[in-house]
């Protein structure tokens, strides 16, 4: 199986990476300045689960190739548009579209693009970066990949790509219900997206203020009901166990939200916090915690786009 990965960044760089090390056919789409990076230095994992480095399969958009098998996306949703653009000429009638992008609102611009029977479900769970060498840094336990077909169940197809995950070292995981994956995961990267950015603090400083537990609870049950009332099939306990798992993560941990407006970077403002506004808006959900939270992130944009 061929397969493509668009970005080969601290998400794409990692699960490709790992395929490429258990011998898979895999190719990276990336920016020419990253292209030239990776043909000097080669592309090199640091990670606590085994480091691996190699000389990688490159593409430039608009290069020539065929059609590929499976074609993973991994870039930020403020590239979205330039990213589905770069993947057309590589997209063919029985490839495979994979998106690991966080949030809910891509899916159906997919769809639109290249056909619902093209378009899978997916999100990843990793804490990684790329350190001033462009190598990929990965540094908790948890390394994992979901995927499954948009409408549930298992088919043909899933069998295929778990051959191809097969003996990686991460964890590529099949679900036959990832629409209600995506929505948990979505729930969790807003709440700690805007809890860590509105507080400008990791999570363990939020947590030992006095209501930074109780207000973490209310984004919670805001952005849940956002979601319950426009369709989503959450599990019924999903706040209880997001708390556990909030409460549970480690002092310093950063959303990747915060640690990129702490370099000057874009943000995802209106793919997760913006979206759900929306929704709110169409099913009249009150939700004034998540509103603060979206206009203080748009205050940054402004202020980001004068300097």
């Amino acid at each position: 199986m061929k397969v493509l990965v668009l970005g080969a960044g601290a998400v794409g760089g990692y699960f490709g990476g790992r395929l490429v090390e258990k011998g898979a056919d895999v190719t990276f789409l990336v920016r020419e300045r990253r292209k030239q990076q990776l043909e000097e230095r080669g592309l090199i994992i640091k990670s606590i689960h085994g480091d691996f480095s190699f000389v990688p399969k490159l593409l430039v958009a608009g290069e020539a190739a065929e059609p590929f098998d499976l074609v993973i996306l991994t870039m930020k949703a403020y590239h979205f548009a330039d990213g589905v653009e770069s993947i057309r000429p590589y997209v063919g009638e029985n490839t495979m579209v994979l998106p690991l992008l966080n949030g809910m609102a891509h899916v159906a611009a997919l769809q639109e693009a290249f056909g619902s029977e093209r378009v899978l479900g997916g999100l990843c769970f990793i804490e990684s970066t790329l350190n001033a060498e462009g190598d990929v840094i990965q540094t908790s336990p948890v390394h994992e990949m979901l995927y499954g077909e948009w409408t549930g169940g298992s088919s043909q197809r899933m069998e295929q790509l778990a051959q191809l995950f097969a003996g990686a070292n991460a964890s590529y995981r099949a679900s036959d219900n990832i629409q209600r994956e995506m929505w948990h995961k979505y729930l969790f990267i807003t709440t700690l997206s805007g809890m860590t950015t509105l507080m400008n603090s990791a999570v363990g400083p939020i947590r030992d203020a006095a209501d930074g537990v109780a207000l973490t609870q209310q984004l919670f049950e805001e952005v849940a009901a956002i979601m319950r009332k426009s369709g989503a099939s959450l599990a019924d306990d999903i706040v209880e166990r997001h708390m556990k798992v909030f409460n549970k993560q480690g002092y310093a941990v950063k959303s990747s939200m915060l640690r990129d407006m702490e370099k000057g970077q874009p943000v995802e403002a209106d793919h997760l916090q913006g979206y759900l506004l929306d929704l709110a808006k169409q099913n009249s959900v009150e939700a004034p915690l998540l509103r603060t939270i979206y206009n203080k992130l748009k205050v940054y944009e402004i202020n980001r786009s004068l300097l």
